[in-house]
């Protein structure tokens, strides 16, 4: 039995960056039987591989699956433990998020961290409601010690607009935010800052995460403060609910491989 399992979604599930799109496009595929019984890490050369029944994971690129922390592939090993009857990628975040730091990321991390950068030039937390005032109030509460912690801890002074209006950065916010991208070299870490960056519309946030600044359930939190104040006033519509959720589980999934590289 070949343990290439992803392969079949290597093009089109996994390189969509929409967690529901994948999911929607995964779902037209056949899903896999489940074929194993334990699923489990090994230490090999100082990395740690998931093997399933003693047979180690590969990624739709045919590399081995490992990761640098035990903790890291421990996340992915409990997903594939949780697979019941057939094997479901999209019920997998860390695992994808893993072949594609392995599969991609790894031969090109600039690029990903300039699409990172790019966020942070139309960051949401910069742009802010007009009206009603007790949005506005909202929003300021919430979004701007993360701008004045940009601001403090990063040295990125970003301005803020009203509405949606495009307003130019300055190049000395965004040359600041990227020295401190610049730090990430791990390919996992830059995977998991770059899906909370897309999921969240906020590299700020992002950023904010990996430097423990805020949980990731704090962010998630952030991200979602125009949806909540709709919700609040117009009732919540059932579809994006669950579409919200799948996304919730991608982003937590990018959160645990961040605090699992912690443990080095």
């Amino acid at each position: 039995m070949r343990n290439d399992i992803f392969n079949m979604d290597s093009k089109d599930g996994l390189s969509d960056p929409d967690p529901v799109r994948r999911a929607q496009i995964q779902s037209k595929l056949p899903l896999p039987k489940r074929f194993y019984k334990v699923a489990a890490v090994a230490e090999r050369d100082g990395t740690f591989t998931v093997e399933l029944d003693g047979r180690a994971v590969k990624t739709p690129a045919r590399q081995n699956l490992s990761l640098p922390t035990r903790a890291a592939a421990q996340l992915i090993a409990d997903e594939f433990s949780a697979q019941d009857k057939e094997i479901d990628p999209a019920r997998m975040p860390a695992t994808r998020l893993a072949n594609t730091a392995i599969d991609g990321i790894v031969n090109d991390p600039q690029a990903v961290l300039e699409d990172v950068l790019r966020f942070a030039s139309t960051d949401m937390l910069c742009y802010r409601a007009g009206s009603p005032e007790r949005l506005v109030q909202r929003q300021a509460d919430l979004w701007d010690p993360l701008i004045d912690w940009a601001a403090s801890a990063l040295g990125a002074r970003f301005v803020l607009a009203e509405g949606v209006m495009h307003v130019e950065q300055p190049r000395e916010a965004l040359g600041a935010f990227s020295v401190h991208l610049g730090a990430f070299s791990d390919p996992f870490a830059i995977a998991a800052l770059h899906t909370i960056t897309t999921l969240t519309g906020s590299a700020i946030l992002a950023l904010a995460v990996a430097k423990g600044e805020v949980s990731g359930t704090e962010a998630w939190t952030l991200a979602h403060v125009d949806e909540d104040w709709t919700n609040e006033h117009w009732g919540e519509d059932a579809e994006a609910a669950a579409r919200r959720a799948v996304r919730q589980r991608e982003m937590m999934a990018a959160v645990d491989i961040l605090n699992s590289l912690a443990s080095r």
